[in-house]
C-alpha cells in the first residue's frame, strides 16, 4: 500500500531504554517472535557527557523495529531511563495475523508464562502481555468485518466533535 503524499512511509523504530537488555531480548525475541536485527554498541558525546549504551533494535514484519537502549552508567540509565508506565492506556499496539497471535501464545505456554489479558473489541481482538521493563504490548488482530481506513477516516472529525460537544454515545457497532 502506498502511503498518502507527504506522510511517511511506515515506521523506521520506536525506542525505549531498558534496565535488562537480555530480559529484554529474552521476551521479545524468544516470547513475542520479534527477531533482534541489529546491536549497536556505542560511545557519543551526548547531552554533555560521554555516554555508553547497548541499542537493539527487534524487527517487525514491515521493516520497522522496536529498538531498546540500556545505558553503561547507572546515572545515565537512571537520566535517560526513567520507568515506562505500566496502564492498560498507555501500551504498544502491533497488527497480527491470528497465526502469529496464537504462536506467541504457545511460546507463552512452552515458557510457563501467562499474557496479561485478552480484550475482543469487537472491530479487532488483541492478546495483551507486560514485557519485563512493566510496558503492556498488544499483539492485535482485525475482525473480518473491520471498516477499511478510508471510510473510518471519513467520519473521524465528525465522531470527535461529537464526542467533545458532549455526545458520548458508542460508535462501536461490532461489539
Amino acid at each position: 500500500m502506498t502511503p498518502p503524499s507527504g506522510l511517511p512511509s511506515r515506521l523506521h523504530h520506536t525506542a525505549y531504554v531498558t534496565k535488562d537488555l537480555e530480559a529484554t531480548r529474552h521476551f521479545y525475541e524468544d516470547i513475542l517472535g520479534f527477531p533482534l536485527i541489529a546491536t549497536w554498541c556505542e560511545t557519543d558525546e551526548l547531552f554533555g557527557a560521554s555516554r555508553t549504551y547497548c541499542h537493539c533494535f527487534f524487527g517487525l514484519g514491515d521493516g520497522s523495529a522496536l529498538a531498546f537502549f540500556q545505558f553503561e552508567k547507572p546515572e545515565d540509565q537512571a537520566l535517560f531511563g526513567p520507568e515506562l508506565p505500566s496502564s492498560p492506556f498507555i501500551h504498544l499496539a502491533l497488527a497480527c495475523t491470528q497465526e502469529v497471535v496464537d504462536a506467541a501464545r504457545a511460546r507463552f505456554a512452552a515458557a510457563g508464562l501467562e499474557p496479561s489479558f485478552e480484550l475482543d473489541h469487537g472491530y479487532c481482538k488483541s492478546l495483551y502481555a507486560t514485557d519485563p521493563n512493566g510496558m503492556i504490548v498488544e499483539l492485535t488482530v482485525d475482525a473480518p468485518h473491520a471498516p477499511d481506513a478510508a471510510s473510518l477516516r471519513e467520519q473521524a472529525h465528525g465522531e470527535l466533535r461529537r464526542w467533545l460537544a458532549g455526545d458520548h454515545t458508542s460508535n462501536n457497532v461490532y461489539r
